[in-house]
């Protein structure tokens, strides 16, 4: 008996702990996945009974290795019934299950690499190594195919106008219930100047009267159908002296000449009433709203004596017009007559002229000449360092970019495209902290689905990023639509993208995988291939197509 209980005590405490086995241990996923910019995962023990001894503490430290090099996870620790410590307990007698959280950050080498762990035990005073146990083969880095280079960043737009409409009006005022016009009202100021300005735009080149329109109204009191023939009538003869004024000034060309009448104009009471600083002004727009009937309405109102009197004075002479309203159009410069002034004398545009002149040509070297000319000319307009940082954006230049977004957002800090565009600076130096920043100070800009997109990707939110995208078509849309294995939207929003480029191919190849479908495969594969040889290796260290001979593809 004595000879069995030292036995006892050996075996579970005394004697060394036994190698790992890979049979132990499941890793989820499998094989690894890039999730944003890091590879996470987690492998679980499963610990056999009468394996790990009492007096054990065990050290395991998940290392990722490829291309000859190695990073490690962080170490994590169990131990043995006897051991003093806070550390997960395993029983000798029944075993038990450990989980182990891993995390690497990403790096493009990795896509062909083993997950291993690797034990040291520490026994009493004693310390030793077992061997290291491979539980994983390679890693699917489909997620960081995002790109935010590939972004466009956003420009602020020209406000230029090559048509710009003015209105010019005047109103011709009748006494109650009379439709005659008087002189004192035909050789007012405002008609005055509503005629000259008809006579300007007739003669200047650069304008085109659209329109001229007259509305007569009558005031709200009364019976309809007097209020009916007093506009009607109000419009034929405010018609007539329009007619004869433009044949005095022998103006032909005046667009169309349009006329109607609103017999009783409750619309222009209301606004005329609501505007006021009669007292009662509460109670009168009440009654308007509560009665939609206009004979009961005005009864109502004219049972507001003392109230009425202040409408008959102060509101309703208001309603009593004819309103001439003149639609002129100035015609802005053609896109020669721009392009060519800009070549002789650029300082004559305006800050808009440029702006769009810049818009007029597909040539990055133009457009940099043009954004920094009217960089220099108008210096403290944000839109022309901002949309040079766009073109040096495209191009590539990116450090040049970013000093040029700064500049912009420093002269309109509130403005959202420089602040969405150093969000895209950000993503691009993966400093995330930054590009949430810059981006939450663009939010409502129109563009900003394509980077918000891009940044969740980045930073492993994929069902974000597709909300985020919504119906964009580019491959980083298509990308967060495969993450979250929406393969028919994917596929969709590939199809729709005007200009396909390398990435646009592999992507639709990897849809063809995980699709099971060969000759979508070869074909983009191929494609791929042909617009980008980096695309080769790439796609014979992909796990995407570990199930595939992609061999003769290439």
């Amino acid at each position: 008996m004595l000879t069995a209980a030292g036995t006892v005590v050996l075996t579970g405490c005394s004697k060394k702990l036994n190698q790992f086995s890979a049979d132990y241990f499941d890793v989820n996923p499998e094989p690894l996945e890039v999730v944003g910019q890091r590879v996470p995962a987690t492998v679980t023990g499963h610990i056999p009974a009468k394996f790990f001894v009492k007096n054990a503490e065990v050290t395991v430290t998940p290392y990722l290795t490829f291309d000859g090099q190695e990073v490690a996870s962080q170490s994590y620790r169990f131990q043995g019934e006897k051991v003093r410590g806070n550390n997960p307990v395993i029983s000798f007698e029944q075993g038990g299950t450990v989980t182990i959280p891993v995390v690497f950050d990403y790096q493009p080498a990795m896509n062909k690499s083993e997950l291993e762990l690797a034990f040291i035990v520490v026994q009493g005073n004693k310390q030793y190594v077992l061997p290291r146990v491979k539980v994983a083969d390679g890693l699917v880095a489909t997620a960081a195919l995002a790109d935010a280079s590939t972004v466009s960043a956003a420009i602020a737009p020209d406000a230029f106008q090559r048509i710009i409409n003015e209105k010019y009006a005047a109103d011709i005022r009748f006494l109650i219930n009379q439709s005659n016009l008087r002189q004192s009202e035909l050789s007012s100021e405002a008609v005055k100047n509503l005629n000259q300005e008809i006579v300007n735009a007739n003669a200047a080149p650069d304008r085109q009267i659209e329109e001229i329109n007259i509305s007569s109204y009558a005031s709200p009191e009364g019976a309809l159908d007097l209020n009916t023939r007093l506009a009607e009538n109000r419009e034929k003869v405010t018609t007539e002296y329009l007619r004869k004024q433009l044949t005095k000034d022998k103006i032909t060309d005046f667009g169309e000449l349009t006329a109607q009448f609103t017999a009783e104009d409750w619309e222009g009471f209301q606004q005329l009433v609501a505007a006021s600083d009669i007292a009662d002004k509460e109670l009168i727009l009440n009654v308007l709203s509560r009665f939609k009937d206009p004979e009961e309405r005005e009864q109502q109102i004219r049972n507001l004596s003392s109230i009425f009197d202040q409408l008959a004075d102060q509101i309703l002479p208001q309603l009593r017009k004819s309103r001439i309203t003149a639609s002129i159009n100035i015609i802005g410069k053609s896109d020669e007559e721009i392009q060519q002034i800009y070549k002789s004398n650029p300082k004559s545009l305006t800050v808009d002229e440029l702006l769009y002149a810049a818009t007029l040509t597909d040539s990055p070297a133009e457009r940099l000449d043009i954004y920094n000319t009217t960089a220099s000319i108008y210096p403290n307009d944000y839109r022309a360092f901002n949309d040079l940082g766009v073109v040096q954006y495209a191009t590539g230049d990116y450090d040049a970019a970013k000093a040029n977004f700064a500049a912009a957002s420093r002269l309109n800090p509130s403005a959202a495209e420089p602040q969405m565009n150093l969000g895209l600076i950000a993503l691009l130096k993966k400093d995330y902290r930054q590009a949430n920043q810059k981006l939450g100070n663009a939010a409502g800009l129109d563009e900003i689905g394509g980077a918000l997109g891009t940044y969740y990707i980045m930073t492993g939110d994929n069902a974000a990023a597709v909300k985020a995208f919504g119906n964009t078509k580019s491959n980083n849309a298509a990308l967060a639509q495969i993450l979250t294995k929406d393969y028919s939207k994917a596929k969709s929003t590939l199809a729709g993208i005007t200009n396909p480029d390398a990435t646009t191919y592999y992507l639709l190849a990897i849809l063809g995988a995980r699709t099971n479908n060969d000759q979508m495969i070869s074909t983009n594969l191929r494609q791929a291939a042909k617009l980008d040889k980096n695309m080769i290796k790439r796609a014979k260290n992909d796990l995407e197509f570990s199930n595939f001979n992609i061999s003769s593809i290439f």
